[in-house]
């Protein structure tokens, strides 16, 4: 049970974690909108035409810094989830260099209570957060992840555009084609379907007008399956099949992640489960896949361990120097936060994946073991 000293030094925590976020985010934001503000005036503007309005004057900006709020909180969302670690070993410092100004600390090992006391409610705080950064991770980025995936110029938009499909292949190693994709109703316009053989000579051509992807499979309306020869680019001189599906792993949630970069991070535990239970699915995208997946487990594991070899440079017996033990602290802590985040998503070779995002998990364990228990009290 929390007592009052856990309670205040949490609530100060808490305060000092809090504004180090508001902070950074908000020197994102506004080096973000220095450099492209005529770009969100002109959306801003874009938008009025297309709505036969006019804006001017205060009108015009009061929109643009909508257009600015409408773009940037999803985004914050998912800065969130990148800096909480950088925030919470920074707002310790904070936290205890305050207690120390204030000879609070003087006044705790006075009354005879253990300097591990103070370090309990600082390390269920960093959990509480930790464990809002999972909720944020699991329940909320899924559903926005298509305004994640926005840039400036498309500040007004509320879903993902369409868009052209560019030789993308799927687990079988076929080669998809489209003239664009609806991603709202996964739904392709204009395809083509290159299948090869072991060589990677184009032995079948697919065509139709539109496409569906419906229980694992692409439904096809006005699909024909030309025969090709193995020497040339075109079709045999033969009557088409008709196709009304295709079997394949390359289903709408494939398509985004291998267009926008950052989709597939913002997927559910849930949804990467699902798309992992394909045995067809690409031994490279069930790789990356993995890492993502696994990698959050060991992320968070990394950034409580990071805290506790952090923590001992703060808390001392002995009065210190805070501004002294804040740069020894810092490539020790913020480095291994920073190297275990690289380690994450970084493949390494001859280690498989289940065990390679784990690696920086390992590492700081024996270190952190050693710095938790070196504290004198």
């Amino acid at each position: 049970m929390f007592t009052l000293l856990d309670r205040y030094i949490a609530r100060q925590y808490l305060i000092n974690v809090v504004l180090l976020l508001v902070i950074l985010f908000s020197f994102v934001v506004m080096i973000d909108v220095t450099l492209n503000l005529q770009r969100f005036v002109n959306v801003a503007v874009r938008e009025a035409q297309r709505q036969n309005q006019e804006l001017t004057g205060v009108r015009r900006w009061v929109v643009a810094t909508l257009l600015v709020a409408n773009l940037w909180w999803p985004r914050l969302l998912q800065l969130f989830n990148y800096v909480i670690g950088l925030a919470l070993i920074a707002g310790m410092g904070f936290t205890v260099t305050q207690m120390v100004r204030h000879r609070e600390l003087v006044a705790v090992m006075a009354s005879g209570v253990s300097l591990y006391r103070v370090m309990r409610p600082i390390m269920a705080v960093a959990v509480v957060m930790l464990g809002v950064r999972a909720l944020n991770q699991e329940l909320v980025m899924p559903r926005i992840a298509h305004l994640v995936a926005r840039d400036n110029s498309e500040a007004a938009r509320r879903d993902y555009s369409t868009f052209p499909v560019d030789l993308m292949s799927d687990g079988q190693g076929r080669n998809f084609l489209a003239r664009s994709f609806d991603p709202a109703g996964e739904r392709l316009e204009g395809l083509s379907i290159y299948e090869r053989d072991e060589a990677g000579r184009v032995t079948r051509r697919i065509d139709a007008e539109s496409a569906e992807y419906r229980g694992g499979r692409w439904q096809l309306r006005g699909g024909l399956a030309w025969p090709m020869e193995p020497r040339s680019a075109g079709p045999r001189q033969a009557d088409p099949e008709p196709v009304s599906e295709v079997v394949s792993d390359l289903s709408g949630t494939a398509i985004l992640s291998q267009r926008y970069r950052t989709f597939a991070e913002n997927l559910s535990a849930r949804q990467i489960l699902g798309m992992l239970g394909d045995e067809r699915l690409k031994p490279e995208l069930r790789q990356s896949l993995t890492r993502i997946m696994l990698g959050r487990a060991s992320l968070t594991v990394a950034t409580v361990l990071c805290l506790i070899v952090a923590v001992p440079f703060f808390l001392t017996r002995e009065p210190r120097s805070m501004v002294v033990q804040t740069l020894k602290c810092a490539p020790v802590a913020l480095g291994s936060l920073l190297g275990a985040t690289l380690a994450v998503v970084a493949p390494m070779p001859g280690l498989p994946v289940e065990l390679s995002v784990f690696v920086p998990v390992i590492a700081l364990l024996p270190t952190a073991i050693a710095l938790g228990t070196s504290i004198k009290t």
